[in-house]
């Protein structure tokens, strides 16, 4: 396989719903291309793109998948991404290291949610837009109607290229309006018979010519006066005005295929070749400290690393975009992320399974290379010269979160050696070992997404295992002010332990400072502050810690130790054994015995008082609250919104965007476990969520009360 050149390489992510057909156009330009003889179908099982298992499975795309064709000359990387919102996190590498996106539309259903993440993708990261329409030769495709719905939503910067003569089990031809030609294919497809327009489309032919024209001609000054002065332009003008515009987002080509029969995917090809920018026309990366980095083959070699892959009988197949540079079997790189060296000992331009070995590859090309020993996904290894580091990937947020566990318990171990490699190839999935739930975490983007991971454990590593309901962080807090003491006393023979701490705990409130004087029932206390310590703590909120000590009550070495029972304490809140927070404590006196005072005593003597005040000062219990923002078809809006009332949300607001409806809401992390099912229920998977940490409120009385009965029954149980 022949080198190729910086500009002669283009990059492109192929994006799209589920069921949109990315994988079997992809086979179809594998075909076309001469790398496969023969092309296979998803429901075969035997597509190049997907080849793993679990996608055999479920019959969809789980892992962005490279491939590359060699076309007139040139060399075109794709990265096949899964059309499911649950596996995001392909679609965000692959448009972080591609350089335009091919969006594919399923001409049955038109714009779909897909479709619309797909776009807000792109518009993002300020990628060239494709616009495919895939399958117009199904029974309900309408290829008007998509039109119409890709100008209502995406504008009038939306240019047809082609348009179909009809749609449906006719559909076998297409007008061109960059050749001015129609295309027509046999019951194989293939290549296309090339003749002239028919009589009755020339009208409407021109027309679209037209404003294909105007549109290029706008986004380059030397096209725009040849256009006004000669009122047309010639194919390679047009092609050029196109890529121009293609760059800033000023044009969306719109092709016509149908992948499954062939038909439509060697002109797609041709245009990707002829039009699509290469990687020497494209904005530059940056590196973390800001600087460009020219995709120059004789700079300084540095290499991207942005998927690993773990594959049967090799192991990890480490995939890469080189960024600068060229590279060579056997380079000797250092790890900018981790500081070990690495040996490229093989190279690889790949298509999904097969992997073609190459001697070098220069700035802007794809491969893969396997057999390193440290390298993660999201290094980048440099060559002598090089002191770049990227990290410009950023993945969504998780959604759905189960906490999980092996059926038997002493695989526990092995399960966390599983799910940090998974984790490799798919960074969406977070693992958390949570000492506050006393559970294994897992945060994905779906149900969809977790339910992958528990069937590759399971059939792929033979480990079974058990997702459960995650328990809620909940917090614990006061909403009044308290007063209690507390005497720790022990005698054993010898020296015993003496420690009496007396203590008033409020609210703590930025900006509120501490009273000098605090009533309880009869009683004033003054308070001195002699010392105030300011904890930030680990879970959130603030405890406030204050000497108040006056007379030596007690010695300034056993604050410390008060201080730590405290601490105790507010890990493991008396109501329900969550953390405490947002407490200001006073310890304003206290005895203490010539030899039997210790640091035990006094943290003895502070944990317990401080639980008898905390008891004392309206203790309520707060719960995680997360902003949530649902993208919902209109003629869904209402179930969706008496879906999330029931899950005593509260809706913020509400707004239409492109189509969809917006609906912003705060609701409680305890009623969203199940909300993407419901959701993708209710919507037929029309819709779409994202959630974030909010903050914490408090938990209504009712909501308390249960709470405190489970925790009561649960520590019931224990002691049995």
């Amino acid at each position: 396989m022949k080198v190729y050149q910086t500009n002669e390489i283009k990059n492109i992510s192929l994006l799209g719903s589920s069921r949109a057909g990315k994988t079997t156009l992809a086979e179809a330009m594998l075909f076309e291309s001469g790398l496969i003889k023969r092309r296979g179908t998803v429901e075969a099982q035997n597509t190049v793109c997907d080849y793993f298992p679990v996608e055999h499975e479920y019959g969809y795309s789980v892992f962005p998948t490279p491939f590359h064709v060699e076309w007139n000359g040139k060399k075109l990387n794709f990265i096949d991404c899964p059309g499911a919102d649950d596996f995001v996190g392909g679609t965000v590498t692959a448009l972080n290291v591609t350089d335009t996106a091919i969006i594919l539309i399923n001409g049955q259903y038109g714009v779909e949610v897909g479709t619309h993440h797909a776009f807000q993708n792109t518009e993002k990261y300020h990628k060239p837009v494709i616009f495919v329409v895939n399958q117009l030769d199904q029974e309900k495709a309408d290829f008007e109607q998509i039109l119409e719905q890709l100008h209502e939503n995406y504008g009038n910067n939306v240019i047809p290229v082609q348009y179909p003569l009809a749609c449906g089990p006719g559909y076998n031809s297409v007008i061109d309006v960059i050749l001015m030609k129609r295309l027509s294919w046999g019951p194989d497809g293939g290549a296309p018979t090339i003749d002239d327009i028919p009589a009755s489309e020339k009208e409407k032919a021109e027309t679209l010519h037209t404003k294909l024209v105007e549109a290029a001609a706008e986004n380059d000054e030397t096209l725009m006066e040849k256009f006004f002065g000669e009122d047309t332009l010639d194919v390679s003008e047009i092609r050029t005005g196109i890529r121009e515009g293609l760059i800033t987002r000023g044009i969306f080509p719109v092709f016509c295929v149908c992948a499954a029969k062939d038909m439509g995917v060697q002109r797609l090809m041709e245009f990707l070749g002829n039009v699509v920018p290469f990687v020497s026309d494209t904005p530059k990366y940056k590196d973390i400290k800001g600087e460009e980095v020219e995709p120059d083959a004789t700079a300084p070699t540095s290499v991207f690393f942005f998927k690993t892959a773990v594959e049967p009988h090799i192991g990890e197949v480490n995939y890469f975009r080189v960024m600068s540079g060229t590279i060579k079997e056997g380079d000797d790189l250092l790890n900018a992320d981790r500081g070990s060296k690495e040996r490229l000992a093989q190279l690889f331009c790949v298509a999904g399974s097969t992997r073609i070995k190459v001697d070098e590859m220069v700035a802007g090309d794809i491969g893969a290379t396997v057999k390193l020993k440290d390298v993660k996904t999201g290094n980048t290894l440099n060559g002598k010269g090089a002191d770049h580091k990227f990290k410009f990937i950023q993945f969504p947020d998780p959604k759905y979160r189960r906490a999980i566990k092996p059926v038997n318990e002493a695989d526990v171990e092995k399960m966390m050696s599983i799910l940090n490699r998974m984790r490799e190839e798919d960074p969406t999935w977070i693992i958390e070992q949570s000492k506050e739930l006393k559970q294994t975490i897992i945060h994905g983007q779906g149900e969809f997404h977790l339910r992958t991971l528990k069937w590759r454990i399971e059939n792929n590593e033979k480990l079974p295992i058990q997702f459960l309901e995650p328990r809620i962080p909940y917090r614990e807090t006061i909403t009044k002010a308290a007063r209690a003491d507390y005497r720790h006393k022990k005698q054993s023979g010898g020296a015993g332990q003496f420690g009496e701490v007396h203590l008033i705990v409020e609210p703590y409130v930025e900006g509120v400072p501490t009273k000098e004087i605090y009533k309880f029932g009869n009683q004033e206390f003054k308070i001195t502050v002699r010392d105030t310590q300011e904890v930030n703590l680990d879970w959130g909120g603030k405890l406030i810690f204050i000497n108040s000590i006056v007379g030596g009550a007690i010695d300034a070495r056993f604050l410390p130790a008060i201080l730590k029972g405290v601490m105790a304490r507010m890990e493991q809140g008396p109501l329900t054994g969550s953390y405490a927070r947002d407490v200001r404590v006073i310890v304003y006196d206290g005895k203490m015995h010539p030899v039997d005072s210790n640091e035990v005593s006094f943290m003895l003597a502070g944990r317990n008082a401080f639980s008898e005040a905390f008891k004392q000062a309206g203790p309520k219990i707060l719960e995680p609250i997360y902003d949530v923002v649902v993208q919902v078809p209109g003629d869904r809006m209402g179930d969706v919104m008496g879906d999330l009332q029931g899950r005593r949300a509260i809706i913020m607001g509400m707004s239409s965007e492109k189509g969809y409806e917006i609906l912003q809401a705060k609701v409680p992390l305890k009623e969203m476990s199940t909300f993407s099912t419901s959701l993708s229920s209710l919507t037929g998977g029309r819709a779409s969520f994202s959630m974030k940490f909010a903050s914490y409120e408090l938990v209504t009385a009712d909501v308390q009360d249960k709470l405190l009965k489970e925790y009561e029954a649960q520590q019931q149980q224990e002691k049995e």
